[in-house]
């Protein structure tokens, strides 16, 4: 009985390591937007901060189908989309 219980002990530890980077790639953003002090930034810095950190996070997500980088249009409106979704 100890094996089984272990077992899904093992599995739930598993499955939470894999959902953790999802969870973690939605705060990191607003998580990093912190001064060198370590205080949380405001107004125009934290609104720049995370445009840079929003645009930077979807420029490596453009990718097509075909395993190259959007170009053009097809990027513009990638890009647009993952930048108001993120």
């Amino acid at each position: 009985m100890s094996a089984t219980l272990t077992m899904e002990t093992e599995n739930e530890a598993v499955l939470s390591l894999s959902l953790s980077p999802a969870a973690f790639a939605q705060e990191t953003c607003e998580s990093k937007a912190v001064s060198r002090e370590g205080k949380p930034l405001a107004g125009a810095a934290k609104t720049s901060f995370l445009k840079k950190c929003k645009r930077d996070t979807c420029q490596v997500k453009a990718v097509g189908s075909n395993g190259r980088a959007l170009a053009g249009a097809a990027k513009k409106s990638f890009m647009q989309k993952c930048e108001r979704e993120a």
